[in-house]
């Protein structure tokens, strides 16, 4: 009487055993599957520290677009304890896993151990991206044993090695810049859905006449408004290969009331996709919400 009971208890064993053994396989499949995934996702690593400009607001938000609709990882290293903190910016060991690292820096003076993760970085020849200030990353004084990484953005993006140096100046912080985009290189990826003219807040940085370097591809030209002194043009975002072989892209501009600008915020993501080698969109998500005021040096 109780056979056909036993029957189904075993069955019931059976189907459960199954159905447990099924899920173990499909979740040690999944798992490790999503892992391999977010690994293949490229990591971004936006190092900030300038006084002025306020990168350490501005970069995050586009990183928070990079992680909402590109396919980024990305990391924000800033300095610390705030933006005037010159000799200490946590978490560089981040590098040695960045497949791009993003430098916004203003006269910085870090440690030994600290500059050594940026070397490391420069030396493995993966993509470099800089903005605005990062032309004087660094300001140790003369003597001082690190001393030679006040040319850094000479050596990563093809800048002056430092400001004053090379003629290194601007036209006054009254002034403006109105940007073209320079017809030989309007083809070039960096530059797709780029207006072919805008206009930006921040004062012109004068590189030339020996800036950027011999083969670097100048895609963005500059003109003051309103100018201090006798001003000429001046190529504002450029590409190069460094001595290292890596990829490089560099802007002078990056005052925050850039960002608000469709055109420099699309020139930013392209950039970093560029750098990463992965395809430009024809098309892209639309204008990102960055209102950052400009705060200028506060002690």
């Amino acid at each position: 009487m109780n056979q056909p009971t036993h029957r189904h208890s075993k069955l019931r064993t059976l189907w459960s055993f199954g159905l447990i053994s099924f899920l173990s396989l499909f979740i040690a499949w999944v798992l490790p599957s999503q892992g391999v995934l977010a690994q293949k996702k490229p990591l971004v690593v936006f190092v900030c520290g300038d006084h002025e400009y306020s990168g350490e607001q501005t970069l995050p938000l586009i990183a928070a677009e990079l992680e909402k609709n590109y396919g980024v990882r990305t990391k924000i290293l800033s300095s610390y304890p705030d933006q005037n903190a010159e000799k200490n910016i946590p978490g560089l060991e981040a590098l040695r896993e960045a497949d791009l690292a993003v430098f916004f820096l203003r006269w910085r003076q870090l440690p030994a151990d600290q500059l050594a993760f940026i070397d490391e970085y420069l030396k493995s020849g993966k993509p470099v991206m800089g903005f605005r200030t990062s032309t004087h990353a660094f300001n140790f004084p003369k003597g001082d044993p690190s001393e030679v990484w006040n040319a850094f953005g000479e050596r990563a993006f093809g800048t002056p090695p430092g400001w004053g140096r090379a003629g290194h100046t601007h036209y006054g912080h009254k002034s403006t810049t109105d940007v073209t985009i320079i017809p030989e290189a309007a083809k070039h990826p960096i530059l797709r859905g780029v207006p072919a003219s805008f206009h930006v807040s921040s004062w012109l940085y004068r590189v030339k006449p020996d800036y950027p370097p011999q083969g670097s591809v100048s895609l963005l030209l500059g003109k003051s408004v309103n100018p201090d002194k006798a001003a000429i043009d001046n190529p504002v975002a450029w590409t190069w290969k460094n001595k290292e072989g890596a990829k490089v892209f560099f802007t002078t501009l990056g005052h925050p009331e850039d960002f608000q600008e469709e055109g420099v915020q699309r020139l930013t993501i392209n950039s970093i996709l560029w750098l990463l080698d992965k395809p430009v969109p024809k098309k892209w998500k639309g204008k990102i919400a960055i209102q950052v005021p400009y705060r200028g040096i506060v002690k």
